[in-house]
């Protein structure tokens, strides 16, 4: 009898341990799932889908920023798309329907598969310039047309539809996307390192669409090169009113043969067509070359499950990407210059798969074109995720790194030129360099009302600290009511004096319209090595730093210089 007594007693205090064990590892989940970090046995066990449960244990709460580039394994965990989760987008007033820019839902997170490299025997598909009719880009901007033509077809209902693929952009970019795990939070993949991972899935899967429609499997978008000479205007095929490839909602201004302006905002200018070359190689010099020395200033910043959105763009992304939105767009008589000017509209144009095309392009040769030029390794990068309808109108989940070799996705680029790559900017003569002794002192936040000049100490350098030095301008709030633009002068109080092109122009804060926000909060960097190097002002002890507001309501929260190592 006393056996049986302490058999049961054993028992009973085993069942009270597993009891209390579950207790603790499950009642923690249950209140805040995204604090804890679940094995995938024990996610196996309950039928959970890991991915929609990994969440960050050390995020930062809605409003926090962190100024460092973390390194690969500091503990923040991707952004992952919540499949079951897609709500109401925020809008701008006077939008134009549809209203609701959600795909059709899965049945179940189950539903969704994930992502598949396609078979290596497919045939290479070679994306043409489409300005090089000798090429045969005259005939893939033909079936361009006949796709979009066929996808208009398609029942709004079907994920393939035109309407459907215009959508994924508005879901993504107007507050309807959640993350995983943090419901309270949007999925923004503007302003931030999943800027070109993002769209390279995203015309990868409309190509493959088309592709399937036509019954063409070697189909490839053309891409619009508004970064070489003989690609500056709007190609013709696009710009044809009885054309599926037209859009109704663009700026009548710009029809060809008016040259892009890469450096636009809302007045023409008076340039010759060899000034207006010569300003946006200039440009993409800028933000491709001297710009953009190291993944983060070229990307984005990172940004985590559970952060707020939009920590700070790439250079490329600012400038031309946001430009030639809002340059295409009608900003003359539409209310938030649809199509291409406004997120939640802009892929509503087909010129915007062209677009694209051309700066997933440059993704590829910043890669190729300097020491330095890579990628992030960061995991909390290879493994953030999006959702997409294939060709089969299956809902796929791909993660970054699955969107890292072109090769692999079975597409590559036609060789065309890189005239930008010598373009490098010259400075302006007769203007009063260092520090200016009438310059007054500048307490932030400010808002930029006006030119505001501020003399920004640079960090002494030790024997033992290297890096890239970079401007960072930080607490950015731009009025998310309107197309915003600030200029960033470094040397040059005489800003007047100095053409747009030009050293001394160290880059430009280019934020369109965000439906919905009424306050876009995130920051600017500026590599400043080379722009110190032209000026011959390396040795000084401080930078001028003007800035200088051409567009819209924005306060800056100050100015500071670091060195940033990646």
């Amino acid at each position: 009898m006393a056996g049986s007594n302490g058999t049961l007693l054993a028992f009973r205090i085993l069942l009270c341990c597993a009891l209390a064990s579950t207790v603790t590892i499950f009642l923690p989940l249950a209140l805040r799932p995204c604090a804890y970090t679940l094995s995938r046995t024990i996610l196996a066990v309950t039928g959970l889908d890991p991915q929609v449960i990994s969440c960050t244990s050390a995020a930062k709460a809605p409003g926090g920023r962190s100024d460092a580039v973390n390194k690969a394994g500091s503990g923040g965990r991707p952004i992952v798309t919540d499949p079951l989760r897609c709500g109401e987008p925020s809008l701008p007033p006077h939008a134009f329907p549809p209203f609701h820019c959600c795909p059709p839902p899965p049945s179940s997170a189950a539903a969704v598969i994930n992502f598949t490299f396609p078979d290596p025997g497919e045939p290479l598909r070679t994306r043409r310039p489409a300005h090089d009719a000798g090429a045969g880009a005259d005939d893939d901007m033909a079936k361009l047309a006949r796709a979009v033509a066929l996808m208009r077809a398609l029942p709004a209902s079907d994920p393939r539809s035109f309407i459907q693929q215009a959508n994924i952009h508005c879901a993504y970019c107007s507050g309807a996307r959640r993350q995983a795990g943090w419901p309270e939070l949007p999925l923004q993949v503007h302003f931030s390192w999943l800027f070109f991972p993002f769209h390279r899935a995203y015309v990868y899967f409309f190509e493959r669409i088309s592709a399937a429609l036509l019954g063409d499997p070697s189909f490839a978008v053309p891409f619009w090169t508004w970064d070489l000479p003989e690609g500056m205007r709007v190609p013709p095929e696009l710009a044809d009113e009885a054309s599926p490839l037209h859009d109704a909602f663009r700026s009548p201004r710009h029809a060809p043969p008016r040259l892009i302006d890469l450096d636009f905002a809302y007045a023409e200018k008076n340039l010759t067509d060899e000034e207006q070359v010569e300003l946006n190689l200039r440009i993409v010099y800028k933000q491709m070359v001297s710009g953009a020395p190291l993944p983060s200033l070229f990307h984005g910043m990172p940004y985590r499950a559970g952060d707020p959105g939009m920590p700070g763009a790439g250079t490329v992304e600012l400038s031309p990407h946001n430009i030639v939105h809002r340059w295409t767009g009608d900003y003359l008589s539409r209310p938030n210059h649809e199509d291409m000017g406004a997120f939640y509209s802009s892929a509503r144009d087909p010129i915007f798969y062209p677009h694209h095309a051309n700066t997933d392009r440059l993704w590829e040769v910043w890669r190729g074109s300097g020491a330095g030029h890579a990628d992030f390794t960061d995991p909390d990068w290879l493994d953030s995720s999006f959702l997409f309808y294939d060709e089969e109108a299956r809902l796929v989940r791909v993660t970054v790194r699955d969107m890292l070799d072109i090769g692999k996705l079975r597409y590559a680029y036609a060789e065309v030129g890189t005239p930008w790559l010598t373009a490098r900017p010259p400075v302006t003569p007769d203007l009063i360099r260092g520090r200016c002794p009438d310059l007054k002192s500048v307490r932030f936040p400010v808002s930029l009302d006006a030119a505001v000049s501020a003399a920004v100490t640079r960090p002494r350098r030790g024997k033992a600290q290297h890096g890239v030095e970079v401007l960072v301008v930080e607490g950015i709030e731009a009025d998310g009511g309107d197309f915003v633009r600030f200029d960033v002068y470094v040397n040059a109080v005489e800003h007047e004096k100095v053409s747009p092109g030009a050293r001394e122009v160290a880059g430009s804060f280019v934020s369109l319209k965000q439906p919905g926000v009424e306050a876009v909060q995130t920051s600017m960097r500026v590599a400043l090595h080379e722009i110190l190097e032209d000026l011959s002002a390396d040795g000084d002890e401080s930078v001028t730093v003007t800035l200088v507001p051409v567009t819209g309501r924005v306060r800056i929260g100050g100015l500071r210089i670091v060195y940033m190592v990646e």
